[in-house]
């Protein structure tokens, strides 16, 4: 998957599967996470005050999946009773691994430093797992982005 920034003023990403789009990614303008429509059904990314676990919720309110520890060199997703582990491939770069032991198996990472489009490569997992994953660590990389900024 690829997610294409709509405008350098907001935070929305076109996301397409081989060419196809499939959503729109709307960042949150009042907290951290954002929302998406999937095959007609809404889901909601937020997070807790500090940033370090967000959770998904689609649209009957029910839980799909959390993330903990966000902003840590390691950090999991948990979904359908399945842990994902992630890392951080560097402190520098924007890349954050999906790993299987001890091997990367996926990642998810800036493909364009200027307009901050996104590459999506995270195998096995659900594509609204996959669109978690990516507001997540873009709603990471927007809060580190600030807080350098300050």
């Amino acid at each position: 998957m690829e997610a294409r920034k709509v405008s350098v003023w907001r935070n929305r990403y076109d996301v397409t599967d081989r060419g196809r789009e499939i959503t729109v990614w709307d960042r949150s303008m009042w907290r951290s996470g954002g929302e998406f429509a999937l095959d007609g059904r809404r889901f909601q990314v937020r997070s807790n005050v500090w940033g370090t676990r967000y959770t998904m919720v689609d649209d009957a309110g029910t839980l799909v999946a959390s993330a903990d520890r966000v902003g840590r060199k390691r950090w999991t997703v948990e979904a359908s009773g399945q842990t994902y582990h992630f890392r951080r491939r560097s402190a520098w770069g924007s890349e954050e691994e999906l790993i299987l032991g001890d091997t990367r198996v996926g990642s998810i990472r800036k493909t364009s430093f200027w307009r901050g489009d996104v590459a999506i490569e995270l195998p096995g997992l659900a594509t609204e797992l996959q669109l978690f994953v990516f507001g997540v660590v873009i709603s990471m990389w927007d809060a580190q982005a600030a807080a350098g900024a300050s």
